[in-house]
């Protein structure tokens, strides 16, 4: 409300309307005066947070001016329409709000979905080493333990050579056979 100036009496209200429609800015701004505080009050109250309630309610009191033509004294007081177009518009903030923040969660969970699905990966895996582990045992005890220090320990045929004290031959020929049973046993294609 402008300093000095009172708002004018609810009866002046239909007038000054009238005039607002012709594009009067003065009787705007009478009409502003006499509504931005009750519009202002219950933006807040649908919005609470200040900043934004401001915003909304000065859209409100601009949409006050653009659409003066079109109040109806006969459907209800100026402040009452004033009052409706204020809720209206700020629940459609909420909503608005809802919706980005609804749409900003949906792509935070896309970013973080998997490109596979983690379960049935786990169970692959497990099964794959359950496969490995039946067909282990099929290998004979010199094969298995050759196979298992080269492929499960990471050392080289000459250490598996070394720690077993057999001839690095030996140890080529027990993996050799030993994976040849292995790929047998688990179905791979050479």
């Amino acid at each position: 409300m402008a300093e000095g100036r009172e708002p004018p009496p609810r009866a002046e209200l239909p007038e000054l309307m009238e005039r607002t429609a012709r594009g009067d800015q003065e009787a705007f701004a009478a009409v502003f005066d006499a509504v931005s505080g009750p519009v202002l009050g219950v933006v807040r109250a649908v919005l609470r947070d200040p900043a934004q309630s401001e915003e909304v309610a000065q859209e409100v009191m601009v949409d006050v001016w653009r659409s003066a033509a079109r109040y109806d004294p006969a459907r209800g007081s100026v402040l009452g329409w004033a009052l409706t177009m204020a809720h209206r518009r700020a629940i459609d903030r909420v909503r608005s709000e809802q919706a980005s923040s609804d749409r900003a969660r949906r792509v935070a969970l896309l970013d973080h979905t998997p490109a596979y699905d983690e379960v049935v990966e786990e169970v692959e895996n497990r099964l794959d080493r359950e496969r490995v582990r039946r067909c282990l045992r099929g290998l004979t005890e010199r094969q298995r333990q050759a196979v298992t220090l080269a492929y499960y320990r990471g050392l080289t045929y000459r250490e598996v050579a070394d720690l077993l004290s057999l001839p690095l031959g030996t140890v080529k020929t027990r993996m050799r056979d030993g994976l040849i049973r292995l790929r047998d046993c688990l179905g791979v294609t050479a």
